[in-house]
């Protein structure tokens, strides 16, 4: 069984790299007051970590699919919360209700408008996760573990992958390892999964002498800003993707960063 980790520790390095990667790894922290592993809540959390296996692949397909879907309609209130959205509609039903002097032409509008902007975003991110089962995850034995300073991994429980995470060496930052498909079945969440498999990355980043972990997040990823920022990860820039409907709806992705050497010699 994975055991959460508690906040406070007894032990303590000050070497740098190698001793912030034993501070990070799980089996390496102890609760402050007993010294023994915590046993919170978390003790329910009965789940390991562990390398992916061929036969995880349609697991880790549906989890990464589901876990991204589940981000419309979060983005669909991101795009009618956007001033020109709000101004177009607006326009819209003045306009119809002035020309027909009735309310129902106006109203029917403004909803067909309402759906084909929905359809959109369902359209955005469709586009992206068939990019990502057309190219990364198309074949992940291949992508992930046959090639230099890269891994994936999955979280199981009772025989059932229920997380995934993976990482590849960053292609804008060059020595770093950049955190890739981290996603956490709903049934299983805040169960300490998704910091566990941040957790993993970061701890291989370290036995492998990388400088930093980069990742990607996108604006409606709230529960996920939460977790890098409380993991010490800082938030280094923010674009909108350059896609027309992203654009549109002024969809912004966010580059978080470890550093692992000043994380090191903090700890």
């Amino acid at each position: 069984m994975y055991q959460q980790p508690s906040l406070g520790l007894t032990q303590t390095n000050t070497n740098g790299l190698c001793d912030f990667h034993s501070l990070l790894c799980p089996q390496h922290i102890y609760t402050a007051l007993s010294g023994v592993q915590t046993k919170q809540s978390w003790a329910m959390a009965d789940f390991h970590i562990r390398k992916y296996r061929d036969e995880d692949e349609e697991a880790v397909k549906e989890t990464f699919t589901l876990g991204m879907s589940e981000h419309v309609p979060s983005s669909f209130m991101l795009v009618l919360k956007q001033p020109p959205t709000q101004m177009v509609l607006m326009c819209v039903f003045c306009a119809l209700l002035t020309s027909s002097k009735s309310f129902l032409l106006p109203i029917l509008a403004v909803t067909l408008l309402l759906a084909a902007v929905r359809q959109a975003v369902v359209y955005m991110f469709k586009k992206y996760i068939d990019t990502c089962l057309r190219i990364d995850l198309k074949n992940i034995g291949e992508t992930y573990l046959k090639q230099k300073d890269s891994c994936f991994w999955v979280a199981e429980s009772d025989g059932r992958v229920v997380g995934t995470v993976g990482c590849l060496p960053a292609e804008t930052v060059p020595g770093c390892l950049e955190l890739k498909r981290m996603s956490v079945c709903r049934s299983h969440r805040r169960m300490g999964i998704a910091k566990a498999l941040c957790r993993t990355v970061v701890d291989f980043s370290c036995e492998r002498g990388c400088p930093a972990v980069i990742l990607y997040t996108s604006v409606v990823q709230t529960d996920a800003q939460k977790l890098y920022e409380n993991m010490g990860f800082e938030k280094m820039r923010e674009f909108v993707v350059s896609e027309l409907v992203a654009k549109i709806m002024n969809f912004t992705l966010f580059e978080y960063r470890l550093d692992l050497k000043r994380e090191g010699q903090r700890n």
